[in-house]
């Protein structure tokens, strides 16, 4: 069902691939990507992976893997779907860039051991039935002393709680645990959630682990709607949406956690 999902429209597609040509829907899509999570460039620090061995788990659009190929990284990606890989390398082709990538499960990944300087992953495998082996596998293919990257979703989010609102509260069924609102609701089914105690011990086999949060577009409301989402009653709350209060009080309760481990 997860791979079904994503090869039907890889992530943001129908949102933002809006051009002429190919070439300026890319374009397009780097800008938007950038401007609405510029916590991206700050994460992953692409200039410094020059010449280094670096595997992207989910490449999507491959606006991320553009960057990591524009600075030099020995670069490799991987997708559940056929339709992320097609985009990547006729993204990579249209800027004369290069990338080893290929149709790949990251519960199962087609490396070899202790290869990789640095694993990248952004927003991809807390969609998979399997997480605990996507963090196995990422352990394994990383070099000793090699970097992992990965920013899964946090559970008690700005974004968790509106889902609540409108999937539990709202439709008569306040009983609903959280794991149950993202699983059927954000995304693609099976989505999981996490705490930051719940991530470490995720991330429990690497040597070191950092963890922060941060808001995203979607806890303040300020980007389109997702693959599922829509309708009169997310126009209202945009409107509403205490978007200062949330900055000013709730800035913890983001969406996104952004895991640095070290092998």
């Amino acid at each position: 069902m997860v791979k079904e999902f994503w090869n039907h429209s890889a992530c943001g597609e129908h949102l933002y691939m809006i051009g002429e040509d190919l070439k300026s829907q890319f374009n397009n899509q780097l800008e938007e990507r950038y401007r609405l999570e510029p916590m991206i460039l700050e994460f992953v620090d692409f200039p410094h992976w020059k010449q280094k061995q670096v595997l992207e788990i989910g490449v999507g659009l491959g606006a991320d893997h553009q960057l990591f190929a524009s600075n030099g990284a020995l670069l490799y990606g991987c997708d559940l779907t056929e339709r992320a890989i097609i985009y990547t390398k006729q993204r990579l082709e249209l800027f004369h860039l290069h990338s080893n990538l290929e149709v790949a499960d990251a519960n199962q990944l087609p490396y070899q051991n202790d290869i990789f300087e640095l694993v990248y992953s952004w927003g991809v495998i807390h969609h998979s039935p399997g997480i605990e082996l996507s963090i196995k596998e990422i352990h394994r293919v990383l070099k000793p002393g090699g970097m992992g990257k990965v920013m899964i979703y946090q559970k008690y989010s700005i974004v968790g709680f509106m889902l609540w609102i409108r999937y539990a509260l709202f439709s008569g069924r306040p009983w609903l645990s959280m794991n149950e609102i993202y699983s059927r609701h954000m995304e693609s089914p099976g989505t999981k959630a996490y705490t930051i105690k719940q991530a470490k011990k995720l991330f429990g086999n690497f040597s070191e682990v950092q963890i922060k949060t941060c808001l995203s577009h979607g806890d303040l409301l300020t980007s389109k709607a997702g693959q599922r989402h829509e309708g009169v009653l997310l126009s209202v709350a945009r409107m509403i949406h205490p978007r200062w209060f949330i900055k000013k009080c709730l800035s913890g309760n983001g969406i996104f956690m952004l895991i640095t481990v070290k092998k």
